[in-house]
């Protein structure tokens, strides 16, 4: 009786071992895709309304910031499309130009965004600009080895905003999606 009981054990056990294994396929990993999407900052500049009046001349602010990221093999060989977002913030008495530039190695404007703001109050400008299929290209972005950014007062340099902490921000993010496995 022991002994049929372990026979019938056993032969339950590779019965449902027969009927529980199906075939691997390999080839699985060929159809495979990972495409994930990445967010990061790009940029982030505050001024005073205090320094913007204490600028000579309609120009406060010009820098040139070097920008690899985008250039870099991992991203530039993957990249499938993305959007640049800028948001402008002004809570100065005075009208701004601000100017964004995408400058390749030998400092070539690949791409140029410029915003006029108008004095406070005013809302939050934003502004979304997508590269690849449906927008500009994304050889823009591969290529870009530097950002320039100038902004320039068209107001005067005296007047001081009522509004707490008067300052003007510019922030800027990008949102790409890169194919790691095809």
């Amino acid at each position: 009786m022991k002994n049929g009981l372990i026979y019938l054990l056993l032969g339950f056990a590779l019965v449902c071992s027969s009927a529980c294994v199906e075939e691997q396929d390999f080839d699985q990993l060929e159809d495979l895709q990972v495409t994930p999407t990445i967010e990061a900052s790009i940029l982030y500049i505050e001024s005073p309304e205090s320094v913007i009046n204490l600028a000579t001349g309609i120009s406060f602010y010009a820098n040139t910031f070097n920008f690899d990221a985008f250039n870099e093999t991992f991203f530039a060989d993957k990249v499938l499309d993305g959007v640049v977002i800028y948001e402008v913030e002004n809570t100065t008495s005075k009208e701004l130009d601000i100017t964004v530039e995408f400058l390749d190695e030998a400092g070539n404007a690949l791409d140029i965004e410029q915003f006029s703001v108008n004095p406070a109050p005013t809302a939050l400008l934003r502004t979304e600009i997508a590269y690849g299929p449906g927008g500009r290209s994304l050889d823009i972005i591969r290529n870009t080895s530097a950002i320039r950014v100038s902004a320039t007062n068209l107001g005067d340099n005296t007047s001081v905003s009522n509004l707490p902490d008067p300052k003007i921000i510019l922030r800027s993010s990008g949102r790409f999606r890169i194919e790691l496995v095809q």
